[in-house]
């Protein structure tokens, strides 16, 4: 019977849940941020060398 109060307590206690929180949060908007430069990638990288025969121009 003790141990099952201990599970109940370990299960109620909540200190570090904000933290996990904003640990999935952030890791979820780093994927978000990957996923996008992935798929833009090939755009920006045509931008820049734009950008570089621009200037080499000039």
């Amino acid at each position: 019977m003790a141990r099952l109060s201990q599970l109940i307590r370990i299960a109620r206690d909540e200190r570090g849940q904000g933290l996990t929180e904003y640990a999935l949060i952030i890791a979820l908007v780093a994927v978000a941020i990957v996923g996008l430069l992935g798929g833009l990638g090939d755009q920006i990288g045509a931008t820049f060398t734009s950008i570089t025969v621009s200037l080499a121009g000039a």
